[in-house]
């Protein structure tokens, strides 16, 4: 019962996340498509770890958690503030390249269709 009710309060705070990192101003937040993955609060809601993916810029995850970990404490007030808790976690902003290893396996994956395309082709070209 306690991880249905754990699980929702993360979702729910996944979904404040993103819109309070949305209206942040920080230009290293806004040098490609940051994308928040996934929250883990513990049980006690003394911390929270947010994995951060961001597409378009390489090494853009790292400063993006940068800017992410100073700003932590206005997250944490505004997420406070938006979800009506009195008990905010501590947040801990942290990379995660789930997103692009998945884009990279794609292109991998085309690749091989494309050779399969190639070699069926030429197969019926020689017969």
């Amino acid at each position: 019962m306690a991880n249905k009710n754990q699980g929702r309060l993360a979702e729910d705070m996944k979904r404040e996340l993103i819109a309070v990192i949305s209206t942040m101003k920080d230009p290293r937040l806004s040098q490609g498509l940051l994308t928040v993955m996934r929250v883990e609060v513990t049980p006690d809601l003394d911390v929270a770890k947010v994995h951060i993916s961001m597409m378009g810029k390489q090494g853009g995850t790292a400063e993006a958690v940068q800017a992410l970990n100073k700003a932590a404490g206005f997250v944490r007030t505004e997420i406070s503030r938006r979800m009506h808790i009195r008990k905010s976690p501590r947040f801990v902003f942290v990379a995660d390249d789930g997103a692009a290893y998945a884009a990279h396996i794609n292109e991998l994956l085309a690749g091989l269709h494309q050779q399969d395309a190639d070699t069926d082709g030429e197969e019926t070209d020689d017969e």
